[in-house]
């Protein structure tokens, strides 16, 4: 059993920055993606993007290309969302997400995740 926790949320400005991260309480070697997902009031929680664990590919939402970033330290057990630019639309609570899909297709949607972390909650204000 993997367990995930999500750090760093918080609230910043339009135009500002933040990272978080999300830690495994263990290496895996089933795990083949690590993504970020978010859920805003009243919305879908949506895929933001993601990072091959084992070969370090990324993906990420249109909505936030050329904003985010992710990236791992394997040493740590670690993935790292890093976030640029920030707008009020991107106020959501952020989930981290493991999965042992095994398949070189990305899986964007949820129901392919297998660890949940408990969320951060991330606000933009305007």
């Amino acid at each position: 059993q993997v367990q995930l926790v999500e750090s760093g949320g918080g609230l910043v400005q339009t135009g500002g920055s933040l990272k978080v991260s999300c830690a495994a309480s263990a290496r895996t070697f089933t795990i083949t993606y690590v993504s970020w997902f978010r859920q805003a009031p009243g919305k879908e929680r949506e895929f933001v993007g993601g990072l091959g664990w084992n070969i370090g590919d990324t993906e990420y939402a249109d909505s936030v290309k050329g904003r985010f970033t992710i990236s791992g330290d394997s040493a740590k057990n670690t993935v790292y969302l890093q976030m640029n630019s920030l707008k009020p639309e991107d106020t959501a609570v952020y989930y981290c997400a493991a999965s042992k899909y095994g398949s070189p297709w990305f899986p964007q949607a949820s129901a392919y995740y297998d660890y949940w972390g408990q969320g951060t909650q991330v606000t933009v204000s305007s």
